[in-house]
């Protein structure tokens, strides 16, 4: 279990809270509610936001090293303490802290990750309530990646992202994750999705066999996203740091969840570090990170 909190003096819960990429991403229709129906495999990386939350008497307050986010109940993880008590009933309250450094709004699941990481460490400083599917029932009614980062490391997700299987674990690589300096609208890439070309799709078995047999090359080419489609188009960046990675030395490279982050998977140090160096001299957003699992 990632999504794991430390209580201090039963009144102060620490937990870091992972970043995810996805190593294959289809989207396979619409349902009749506006949710589509998706099948994706997910990984842990080492990037990680680091979530405060004290017990307090009354009332939820959020803040972050971030001014431009949210601390009201547009945050989820705002959200995330209110869902907690109302499904409890317990009278009490949460302060909440949050030091990000996973990039936000981009395909990486910080705010979902965030969110676990709430509900984990508010039901640890209330003697949990809540069982553990019942706070990945929570979650789903939050965001469809919180009951994924609750579990983290080698998954597939299917449904709206709610059905979870665990996968063999990642074999150990080096994974470089670029942001370009734009944000991508989750919500306006499905609009688009169902009417836009698809090149190529996962070929999902294939992953899950280079999974199982540790195999970083057959990893890193079975690497596909059908969002990319949709993204690509609208920032063509996105390409241009998929090729530069490629050339870099990256096994492959493509983008993760609906944008616009890229990240490129290394068999050698030397070789993701320079490249982390050579974007690093164009974009701020740039971390080289390790398979949580």
């Amino acid at each position: 279990m990632l999504a794991e909190a430390t209580v201090i003096a039963g009144k102060r819960a620490m937990s870091r809270s992972y970043a995810k990429i996805n190593l294959t991403l289809d989207v396979l229709g619409r349902r009749e509610n506006g949710y589509h129906d998706i099948k994706m495999i997910m990984q842990t990386v080492s990037l990680f936001d680091l979530v405060l939350t004290d017990k307090t008497d009354r009332g939820i307050s959020v803040s972050t090293n971030l001014r431009y986010l949210p601390t009201n109940e547009k945050n989820i993880a705002y959200r995330a303490a209110a869902e907690f008590f109302a499904r409890t009933g317990i009278k009490g309250g949460a302060k909440i802290m949050i030091h990000k450094n996973i990039p936000v709004a981009a395909g990486l699941a910080g705010g979902s990750g965030n969110c676990a990481a709430v509900l984990t460490s508010v039901n640890m400083l209330y003697n949990n309530p809540l069982s553990f599917d019942e706070l990945k029932e929570a979650g789903a009614a939050l965001g469809a990646d919180v009951p994924y980062c609750f579990d983290g490391g080698t998954q597939m997700a299917e449904g709206i992202g709610e059905i979870l299987s665990p996968l063999p674990p990642m074999g150990d690589a080096h994974i470089l994750l670029v942001k370009p300096p734009i944000n991508v609208s989750t919500a306006a890439v499905y609009e688009k999705i169902d009417s836009a070309p698809i090149p190529a799709r996962p070929d999902t078995d294939a992953m899950v066999k280079a999974l199982a047999d540790k195999d970083i090359t057959r990893t890193a080419a079975s690497l596909c996203n059908v969002m990319e489609s949709v993204t690509e188009k609208m920032y063509p960046i996105i390409g241009g740091i998929k090729k530069k990675m490629i050339m870099n030395g990256a096994l492959g490279a493509v983008m993760s969840g609906s944008g616009p982050t890229v990240f490129g998977i290394f068999d050698d140090f030397k070789t993701a570090k320079k490249s982390a160096d050579s974007f690093s001299l164009q974009f701020k957003d740039v971390f080289l990170t390790r398979p949580v699992n």
